[in-house]
């Protein structure tokens, strides 16, 4: 490749990495007026989602599960648990060892999540086939990378 072609390619915009920033946070942007009218932020919503599919989970692993490290998942679930949505409670054989379970309203919300991803679905103007080939080609991406660690 020639000096010509290399300065090209360094431009903002043929950056993968600024293309992936953009869309997060375009997403970021979709999904705020869908969640505000149930008080929710974006993180707290993957919170609530990680949830739904495994309810009463370890703090540990739920951080885990969302990559997400206890200095910013704590006050995640700490607004979630204000917001009436999850209890956190300590495990009696182990006071370290916090679990997270969903309230009622917690588990009513899931219902309104499918209307959720159903207007997120129809804003990326993408078939679920489409969707479901960008989002495994991202967690290939991701496992690779994860690997480098």
């Amino acid at each position: 490749m020639n000096d010509a072609d290399l300065e090209k390619e360094l431009t903002l915009d043929r950056q993968l990495c600024f293309a992936l920033y953009g869309a997060a946070h375009a997403f970021n942007r979709a999904y705020k007026p869908l969640l505000e009218p149930f008080g929710l932020t974006y993180p707290q919503y993957l919170v609530m989602m990680a949830l739904w599919e495994e309810d009463g989970q370890q703090v540990k692993m739920l951080g885990e599960k969302l990559g997400l490290d206890s200095g910013t998942l704590s006050p995640l679930l700490k607004r979630l648990e204000q917001a009436g949505y999850v209890e956190r409670r300590r495990d009696t054989a182990d006071e370290r060892q916090v679990f997270i379970t969903l309230t009622e309203p917690g588990r009513a919300m899931k219902s309104h999540a499918v209307k959720v991803m159903r207007a997120i679905g129809e804003q990326t103007g993408c078939t679920m086939g489409e969707l479901a080939t960008l989002r495994d080609s991202l967690n290939i991406l991701k496992k690779r990378l994860s690997a480098l660690e």
